[in-house]
């Protein structure tokens, strides 16, 4: 794997981003389908996450029922998801220098071709006696994962343009929300229908297509005066976010989503199809419909929202806050548990609220992240991401071995209001340091 070309030569890209920072008049950002048939880097990098993803939820819902079917343990489940949160968390600080240093396109191709290796691993999985090896191999394949997470978002940049990244940004996200809708909705009815082991063997074969899409990805030179890049390399991440502490609060948003809104929801969910509305083998079908509904919603809100926010600093900045507050709305439709409908409804609403402060977070990352230490701050935003996420799954699994679903449910119900109301107090900090 080669180190990534830097060059004082500017690129083609990089002349029309100064053309553009220069312009007395910004264009306007591009829209979705003329990025898709002008951009072919962004092409072929989108058509690989697509399908990239599509395996993703076939694996999840898999896994889940699969644990469920061998061991009936709301504690298992927590297991599970713990370990897919926690195993990235334990690489990607070495996953985001990688991305800093070496070829980015080339570690994505790398990452998914090993995954291929691990996840028909996961056929092996038989009964009982044999959880120990999907948890291994679960462990496995999300440390490969947690490589090809903070490169896939460092590359985002790499090739597009100031006028492209917004919408590169949001239609990566829509993307993620789309297949985890249809992802999970063909998962659930693939695993209730004719069993795990065909999902984890459509699983494998999306890695290989995906790997295949991002051959076609050509990286521009990465332009960088000597000064910059030596001065920038020797900082960590966390230290170039004490510098800059608005880029730290930025990065702490995933955090927050996945301990407070998402991660331990997940669990909930499975619980949710299994014991209350249970429709195909072990409720495959009732959690790919939840699953399903929440992949639209994560993908309808930023993009309603965008419309209002364009890639502006400042709605960007209040859409955050907004969107955790949208968050509470669902969790307190779903916590009743009145209804499969009812819960439906409840979780698009909750995914609406996460998708748009997960996506315009990440916007503002984007923007303000400098390309030599952009895979380090992404490496560590998807560390504290993974963290929280393990650590939201593995009390929610255990307390759910303990008290009753809708109780649970009602506890989580506030919980977003804790970064919505410490994200306001920021902005108020934030915009009188800048008026100083």
């Amino acid at each position: 794997m080669s180190k990534q070309e830097r060059t004082p030569i500017k690129s083609t890209i990089d002349r029309q981003r100064e053309t553009e920072r220069l312009s007395d008049s910004p264009q306007k950002p591009i829209g979705y389908i003329e990025l898709i048939r002008q951009n072919a880097n962004f092409r072929w990098l989108w058509c690989g996450q697509i399908v990239s993803l599509l395996g993703d939820w076939f694996n999840l819902i898999a896994s889940a029922i699969l644990i469920t079917e061998l061991t009936e343990s709301g504690l298992a489940i927590g297991v599970l998801f713990t370990i897919r949160m926690l195993a990235p968390f334990v690489v990607t600080p070495l996953a985001g220098i990688c991305a800093d240093r070496y070829n980015r396109k080339h570690l994505l191709i790398i990452t998914d071709i090993v995954r291929v290796f691990i996840v028909f691993g996961f056929l092996f999985v038989r009964d009982a006696s044999d959880i120990w090896l999907l948890y291994t191999l679960t462990a496995l394949l999300f440390a490969v994962s947690g490589f090809f997470s903070p490169a896939r978002s460092a590359i985002l940049p790499d090739i597009t343009t100031p006028r492209e990244l917004g919408t590169a940004n949001a239609l990566g996200a829509a993307s993620w929300s789309v297949m985890l809708a249809v992802g999970a909705a063909i998962g659930g009815l693939t695993t209730g229908l004719f069993g795990s082991q065909t999902a984890f063997v459509i699983d494998g074969f999306t890695f290989i297509l995906s790997a295949g899409f991002l051959f076609g990805v050509k990286l521009p030179d990465a332009p960088s005066t000597a000064t910059d890049h030596q001065a920038r390399v020797r900082l960590t991440a966390f230290r170039y976010m004490r510098q800059h502490p608005d880029i730290f609060f930025i990065a702490m948003h995933k955090a927050a989503i996945a301990l407070l809104l998402s991660s331990g929801f997940q669990v909930v969910q499975i619980e949710i199809a299994k014991d209350y509305f249970v429709i195909g083998v072990g409720g495959a079908i009732s959690l790919g419909l939840m699953y399903c509904v929440n992949g639209i919603g994560s993908g309808i809100g930023p993009i309603l929202a965008r419309r209002w926010t364009g890639d502006r600093d400042k709605p960007l900045r209040i859409s955050i806050s907004l969107g955790y507050l949208i968050g509470v709305l669902g969790l307190a439709i779903v916590a009743p548990l009145f209804g499969l409908v009812e819960v439906l409804i409840g979780g698009f609403i909750r995914s609406i609220g996460g998708g748009i402060a997960w996506v315009f977070s990440t916007q503002l990352l984007l923007q303000r992240a400098p390309n030599e230490i952009r895979g380090r701050i992404f490496g560590t935003e998807f560390a504290l991401f993974t963290l929280m996420g393990g650590i939201g799954t593995a009390i929610i699994g255990a307390l759910l071995d303990q008290f009753e679903t809708r109780t649970i449910l009602w506890g989580m119900t506030g919980l977003p209001l804790i970064p919505a109301v410490l994200w306001w107090l920021w902005q108020i900090r934030y915009n009188r340091l800048k008026q100083e």
